[in-house]
């Protein structure tokens, strides 16, 4: 009898176990993150960190026409507009890509940028003399079509949040 129960009872987790499998399978499928981007969290010091927060608080809600739309993990040192995401990225080191000869310094209403092309026509920009370093990652196909809009759109805030001079 007591053999009888114990069949009883495996044989029910048994008919459970693939319902249960379909509800984490749905579960999984309806995330509220699905299409939210992902982006490397920074891990400056806690006075970039500071800055990279207060830049966050005024951080357009609309980039060059794409809404807002910040990656996963959720940080208030990174930050996204569009489908195919532009990518901002507050408190990174210093680019590498300020001593390779194939970067392009720019200004963009009074904020100076490292251009640097990336592979398969992507765009990834760095600020210069700001004591947080903020990164811009733009995709291939926003390239074409944004230009230097996002700059132009980031620029005032940038210069609200993080002042010049020569982040350690």
């Amino acid at each position: 009898m007591n053999s009888f129960r114990h069949r009883r009872r495996l044989g029910r987790l048994l008919v459970g176990a693939p319902a249960l499998s379909l509800l984490v399978a749905a579960a999984a499928g309806c995330s509220a993150t699905d299409d939210a981007p992902e982006a490397a969290v920074p891990t400056p010091k806690a006075p970039v960190a500071k800055l990279c927060r207060n830049l966050d608080k005024v951080l357009p809600q609309k980039l060059d026409g794409l809404e807002r739309n910040d990656p996963e993990p959720s940080s208030e040192l990174t930050a996204a507009w569009g489908s195919s995401a532009i990518i901002l990225r507050c408190g990174v080191p210093w680019p590498d890509a300020a001593a390779d000869k194939d970067s392009n310094p720019a200004t963009v209403n009074g904020v100076e940028w490292i251009v640097r092309e990336l592979d398969g026509g992507a765009q990834q920009m760095t600020t210069g003399s700001r004591l947080a370093y903020v990164e811009v990652t733009i995709p291939e196909d926003q390239v074409r079509r944004v230009g230097a809009g996002p700059l132009a759109d980031l620029a005032e805030p940038i210069r609200k949040a993080i002042p010049k001079g020569i982040a350690d």
